[in-house]
């Protein structure tokens, strides 16, 4: 990353931009983008409202559910033991574009997790942005690197934060263009996850996918955060996190641009007194038994939609937000327990149905041992109990 792009290795995002005068530059540069991003919203986003009542539940299994991101700068040696012992099968691993020196290092940490199913998020920077033979190049490199080890890639992230530098949804299309030339050219095999709009700004979303770009999506990303508004279950303009899915799901079913796939790439809450290492401020940390609550009721709801494919949490080894924190030593927070045995009653399971009532929640899963009920509130640890198979 180049100036006045930093990447701040506390919170494993870059740092945001201090020069004002650049942000406003930039932004002006970009209106016709925004402009065209509104009017996009305008017409596409009522239209997705009106038919989330009509569609249709998919038929979303727990197997392939799972997912969760683990970084090659965090214990590395350490980390394929840990995924193990979790129980975990799926993974996303980031390619920052800007560390392409170390790619041979980026394969040899993914080919130390065995049988296990990589995903690839290519991480942009401001260069790689402006730079489409750079970007087209160094594209190459990874897809040929990782022939026969992985074939799915997130192509960029965070499309819709300046830090991250993207100053408007355009630049993100021709960023993505070049990937998915490359898919038509050269790498017929690959999978490319794309749009990668983080929290509820569907309006950007909106312009990912509607738009006369000759692209297209083999799934969708969103890095759907809700940590600001604190349990999952809470609203936001009327939508919680179910009828957020939802309103995505319907958005995506009026887009030729995209297949019905939706993949949430990035997802959690920080934790309190961990600053610097916290993504956000202190305001927004929740302590460590609301951060594991919150998320197997994130992972619940997400199944209880059935419009979710995979929830990758983000991710194992973090001491900000990480089901473990390595800051003295390995240490495995109360969520990376809770994340097991969630594993261990979901990974077989199918299904059934989900209520809510007075805040109180249900869901039914069918599994080889019986009927799995998961039952919460908002002030409650999920349980599971099971009714024995007739």
């Amino acid at each position: 990353m180049k100036e006045p792009f930093v990447w701040d290795h506390y919170s494993d995002q870059p740092a945001i931009i201090r020069d004002k005068a650049l942000k406003r530059a930039m932004r002006r540069s970009a209106l016709p983008s925004l402009i065209k991003t509104f009017c996009i919203a305008l017409l596409t986003l009522p239209v997705a409202i009106l038919m989330m009542p009509f569609i249709p539940r998919r038929s979303i299994t727990a197997k392939y559910f799972f997912g969760i991101g683990v970084n090659l700068d965090k214990e590395p040696n350490t980390t394929p033991y840990l995924i193990e012992e979790l129980g975990v099968k799926k993974l996303l691993i980031r390619i920052p574009l800007w560390d392409m020196e170390r790619l041979h290092e980026y394969v040899t940490f993914i080919r130390s997790f065995k049988d296990k199913e990589i995903t690839v998020a290519l991480l942009q920077d401001r260069e790689h942005i402006t730079s489409p033979d750079m970007s087209r190049d160094h594209f190459i490199q990874i897809f040929e690197a990782l022939n026969g080890i992985c074939h799915t890639y997130i192509v960029g992230s965070t499309i819709n934060r300046a830090k991250w530098g993207f100053f408007s949804v355009n630049e993100y299309l021709d960023f993505y263009s070049v990937a998915y030339e490359l898919k038509k050219e050269r790498f017929p095999h690959i999978k490319l996850i794309g749009s990668n709009v983080i929290d509820f700004e569907y309006h950007f979303t909106a312009h990912t996918l509607f738009n006369l770009k000759p692209i297209r999506y083999d799934a969708l990303g969103t890095l759907l955060y809700v940590d600001r508004r604190g349990a999952p279950e809470n609203t936001q303009i009327g939508f919680d996190l179910r009828g957020k899915i939802r309103f995505l799901a319907a958005l995506m079913r009026l887009s030729a641009k995209t297949s019905d796939e939706l993949i949430i790439t990035e997802t959690n809450w920080p934790i309190k007194n961990t600053a610097p290492y916290a993504p956000t401020s202190e305001t927004e940390c929740v302590s460590e038994e609301d951060y594991r609550d919150y998320m197997v009721r994130y992972h619940l709801l997400a199944f209880a939609s059935q419009q979710v494919d995979c929830v990758f949490w983000h991710q194992l080894i973090a001491p900000g937000y990480g089901l473990i924190d390595n800051r003295e030593g390995i240490r495995k927070r109360n969520t990376y327990d809770a994340y097991r045995t969630m594993l261990s009653h979901l990974n077989d399971a199918e299904f059934m149905r989900y209520r809510t009532e007075n805040e109180k929640h249900l869901l039914v899963c069918s599994t080889p041992r019986g009927e799995l009920h998961i039952s919460w509130d908002l002030t409650s640890t999920p349980l599971y109990t099971y009714k024995a198979a007739s």
